[in-house]
């Protein structure tokens, strides 16, 4: 089994904090992640695209762990379940090409076959269903095939910039879900009143 730092519990780069680097953001992910071989295997066919056998390789948004890792800092999330199943979410709403049916089977096998540490609550389905359609009505680029290395010296503020990401539909979402969530930490540490 695999030992996670207890800082994966606590990282998040918040919206608004969006005048640091990606590249700084990145760093300080990287500082406290552990390795891609930590990943359970389920997860990599369901998610990455580097892994394409099982049958499990159809999904869109299916994207690298340091893609992911840049989408996480990008939506502002952190590392906790509630952060995983929005960032998947959006990422593969982002795609404008996900069908309802490879919404309910990645609801299935995220909430009902992933390992227990992975798998989503009923909460967190719901996060990512939501962040689906969010990712589906946002006019941000794709973020599955978005490059991010020509980026990484560039301000957060300047990276969403170039992927039209509107932090202002974002912000309203997560007031949403925090007035839901009360009780979930993810949940509550996004929302910042009047972001810009």
């Amino acid at each position: 089994m695999a030992k996670f730092h207890k800082s994966l519990k606590t990282w998040h780069v918040p919206l608004w904090e969006d005048q640091i680097t990606l590249r700084e953001a990145y760093d300080s992910l990287m500082s406290i992640g552990n390795p891609p071989t930590d990943v359970p295997l389920m997860i990599r066919l369901a998610e990455n695209p580097e892994y394409n056998m099982g049958g499990l390789g159809f999904f869109k948004g299916r994207v690298t762990l340091k893609q992911h890792d840049y989408i996480h800092i990008m939506l502002g999330r952190g590392l906790q379940l509630m952060d995983e199943a929005f960032t998947i979410g959006f990422t593969m709403g982002s795609s404008n090409r996900v069908s309802t049916f490879e919404k309910k089977l990645f609801s299935f096998l995220a909430g009902r076959l992933y390992p227990k540490p992975y798998r989503f609550s009923k909460n967190g389905t719901q996060v990512f269903k939501d962040a689906t359609h969010l990712g589906y009505v946002s006019d941000c680029e794709p973020m599955e095939t978005f490059d991010f290395k020509p980026h990484l010296n560039k301000t957060l503020e300047e990276v969403r910039r170039h992927l039209n990401l509107e932090t202002s539909l974002l912000n309203a979402y997560y007031q949403i879900e925090a007035r839901r969530y009360p009780k979930i930490m993810a949940s509550q540490r996004n929302h910042v009143p009047n972001l810009h």
